[in-house]
C-alpha cells in the first residue's frame, strides 16, 4: 500500500478516536454537572430577595426537609431549630405537598419553643418551589385571634350586663301598671325604675367612653390641664354620695402641677377612682386623695379603707366587666367598666396606673402622668414598685 494512504488512514483514525474521547469527556462533565446541580442547596434566583420582602415568615426546605433558606420571622416564630423544621406538623405538610404536588393551607396553633408554654396562631401555606424545593409561608395571626376573642367576650359581656337593667325596667313597668291605684306602691316602683334607668344610662355612657378611648392611642387635642382642678372636680362629683354615708373625703395639699391632656378625660379617670373608693369603703370611714409632683412625674393617689383586694385579683381589676365582688358591685351601682376607663384614659396621656392592696387593709390606686414642663426630657420616669404594688 502506498505510504501516503497509510499516513492519511492513521490521521483519520486518530481524529475519530480523539473526537470520541472528547465526547466522552463532555458527557461525563455534563453528568457531573447535573449531579452537582441536584445535590446543591442553591435555590432559584430571587428567592432570597422575596423572603426578605415578605411580611410573613418564609422557609425553603430540600427533599430531606433541611432548611436551605429562611427569613428572620421564621426564626422569631420558633419554626426552625438546628437548620431543620422544629414543628412536626410543618414537616407533615411539606411531605404531603411533595407527594401530591398540590399546595395546601392550614390554620395552626403551635408552641413557640420548647422552653415555655407560649403558643402562636399561624396561617400556613405550603407549595412546591421548582421541582426540588418546598416553600412554607407562615402568617402570624396571634394578635388578630386575641383581638377577635376580646371582641367576642366584650359583646357577650355587654349583652349580659344590659340584660339586668333592661329586664328590671320591664318588670318594674309592669308592676307600676298593676299598682296604679296604690300611690305608695307607685312611688316605690317609680323610685326603683329611676335607679335602674340611671344604671342603664351609666353603663351606656361607660361603653361609649371606653370605645372612644380604645379607638385613639393618644389625646387628639391636648391642652395644659391643672391637676388641682381635675382633683377638685372629681371630688365634688362624689361629695353627695360620700356625705350620705358619712365618709370623709380628705384632700391633700395643692400640687400646682400641670399636664398636657384632656381635662374631661382626666377628671373622669380620677372620679372613677374616688367613686370606687367611696362605694367600697364602710360607712363613717375615710377616703384620701393626694397629689404629688416629683422628678417630672405627677402622681394622683386615692386611698380607701375598704375590704382590700386579694393578690391573685390585682392583675385583673382593670379588665372590662371584671368585678372582685360582683354582688356588691351591682348593689352599689357599678358597671364594671370604671377601672378599665381609668387605665385607657391614663395610657392615652402617656401615663400609667398602679394599685396596691391587701385584704383587710384597703387599697391605694395611683395615677402617674408626665408633667407638662418635663415632657421634652423623655418618657415617663419609672420609680421602683413598692412591695405588693402592681402596674398596668
Amino acid at each position: 500500500m502506498d505510504p501516503t494512504w497509510l499516513v492519511l488512514l492513521s490521521l483519520a483514525l486518530g481524529l475519530v478516536v480523539g473526537a470520541g474521547f472528547v465526547w466522552l469527556l463532555h458527557a461525563a462533565a455534563s453528568r457531573s454537572s447535573r449531579a452537582t446541580e441536584i445535590a446543591s442547596p442553591t435555590v432559584p434566583d430571587g428567592v432570597d430577595q422575596v423572603l426578605e420582602a415578605l411580611p410573613t415568615a418564609g422557609v425553603v426546605v430540600d427533599p430531606s426537609n433541611n432548611v436551605v433558606r429562611a427569613s428572620a420571622g421564621a426564626y422569631s416564630l420558633g419554626l426552625i431549630w438546628n437548620a431543620v423544621l422544629s414543628q412536626p406538623r410543618l414537616v407533615e405538610l411539606a411531605d404531603e405537598v411533595r407527594r401530591t404536588g398540590e399546595p395546601v393551607a392550614e390554620d395552626l396553633e403551635l408552641a413557640r419553643s420548647t422552653l415555655g408554654d407560649a403558643t402562636v396562631q399561624l396561617n400556613v401555606r405550603v407549595a412546591r418551589l421548582g421541582s426540588r424545593y418546598i416553600l412554607i409561608l407562615a402568617d402570624d395571626r396571634t394578635e388578630a385571634v386575641r383581638l377577635e376573642q376580646v371582641r367576642r367576650d366584650f359583646v357577650a359581656n355587654i349583652s349580659h350586663e344590659l340584660k339586668t337593667p333592661i329586664g328590671a325596667i320591664s318588670l318594674l313597668a309592669e308592676a307600676l301598671e298593676s299598682a296604679a291605684d296604690d300611690p305608695e306602691q307607685v312611688r316605690h316602683f317609680a323610685a326603683r325604675l329611676t335607679r335602674e334607668a340611671g344604671r342603664l344610662a351609666r353603663l351606656t355612657q361607660d361603653i361609649i367612653d371606653l370605645s372612644r378611648l380604645q379607638a385613639a392611642e393618644t389625646v387628639p387635642h391636648a391642652e395644659r390641664v391643672s391637676i388641682d382642678h381635675v382633683v377638685a372636680a372629681a371630688v365634688d362629683q362624689n361629695r353627695v354620695l360620700a356625705e350620705s354615708r358619712r365618709i370623709q373625703l380628705a384632700v391633700g395639699r395643692r400640687s400646682h402641677a400641670v399636664v398636657f391632656g384632656d381635662e374631661g378625660l382626666l377628671t373622669t379617670a380620677v372620679h372613677n377612682l374616688v367613686s370606687n373608693a367611696v362605694r367600697y369603703s364602710p360607712d363613717r370611714s375615710r377616703v384620701g386623695i393626694g397629689t404629688r409632683l416629683h422628678d417630672g412625674v405627677v402622681e394622683i393617689t386615692v386611698t380607701d379603707q375598704g375590704p382590700g383586694i386579694a393578690p391573685e385579683e390585682l392583675d385583673r381589676v382593670f379588665e372590662r366587666f371584671y368585678r372582685v365582688d360582683p354582688a356588691r358591685s351591682r348593689a352599689t351601682g357599678g358597671t364594671g367598666l370604671g377601672l378599665s376607663i381609668v387605665k385607657h384614659a391614663v395610657q392615652n396621656h402617656g401615663g400609667e396606673v398602679r394599685v396596691w392592696s391587701r385584704p383587710g387593709s384597703g387599697s391605694t390606686f395611683t395615677i402617674r402622668l408626665p408633667e407638662a414642663e418635663h415632657l421634652s426630657h423623655g418618657p415617663l420616669r419609672q420609680r421602683p414598685l413598692e412591695q405588693g404594688e402592681r402596674t398596668t
